[in-house]
């Protein structure tokens, strides 16, 4: 079924792929608004998958389902980043968050609560948490972030490429350390949240499950959890 060129049997490949295709689609519509449709991410995932077999070469070590879900995953970013699913209001709420979290934790010295970012805000903890679950397709990193019109955002900072795609720039070592360290630094129960969604890549309704709330409170939290990562990083 492999050779040095690639894949011999590309119908066989799609027949055996498929169920991978699905997986990732579903675990990232977990965190897309609803009017994401479910399908249009697994065409695009499907087609992440026949170039992964056109350019696959055994000769570089990697176990071909490796590579594949690293370009099904880079199609499907493709196809949200052209189709620009989260409206501007809801980015704009979310960068209102992370300014409110970043100004927050530099005055206080520690990662300040759900309580403290509302009163900055000038609302109820309701109307915050309400702003969390809205944003629930809130990414760590946006198209946009690399391609600013006035003042250096914080990617500007590591000196990149301003073509570099945002899985390249997580692949930046300097890029994970300061990452990295923004996570640990996260409130337990986000930590936790974002280590079993991330590493386990359990779905928001098994961590529900486990940390005993609903699937909308874990929408709100890791709308938070993101909303820090990006204040963070912003401020450092």
């Amino acid at each position: 079924m492999y050779t040095a060129t690639g894949l011999t049997d590309k119908d066989q490949c799609i027949r055996e792929y498929a169920p991978l295709v699905k997986r990732i689609a579903f675990h990232m519509k977990a965190k897309l608004p609803s009017s994401v449709e479910v399908d249009d991410i697994i065409q695009a995932g499907m087609m992440g998958l026949l170039d992964a077999s056109n350019r696959y070469d055994e000769l570089r070590g990697a176990q071909f389902e490796t590579y594949a879900a690293q370009r099904i995953r880079g199609a499907m970013l493709d196809e949200l980043r052209q189709a620009d699913w989260m409206p501007r209001n809801l980015r704009r709420d979310m960068r209102r968050i992370e300014s409110a979290i970043n100004k927050l934790q530099q005055r206080m010295g520690k990662p300040p609560s759900e309580a403290d970012i509302a009163r900055d805000l000038g609302m109820s903890l309701d109307e915050y948490q309400q702003m969390l679950f809205e944003a629930r397709g809130a990414q760590l990193l946006y198209y946009e972030d690399f391609h600013q019109e006035e003042g250096e955002d914080f990617l500007d900072r590591y000196d990149l490429d301003s073509d570099m795609d945002p899985v390249d720039l997580l692949r930046d070592e300097r890029f994970r350390g300061a990452l990295i360290k923004a996570i640990e630094d996260l409130p337990e129960r986000e930590r936790m949240l974002m280590g079993m969604h991330y590493e386990q890549d359990m779905n928001l309704r098994e961590i529900g499950e486990v940390m005993g709330v609903s699937e909308s409170r874990v929408c709100q939290l890791h709308s938070q959890a993101v909303a820090r990562l990006r204040g963070w990083l912003k401020g450092h």
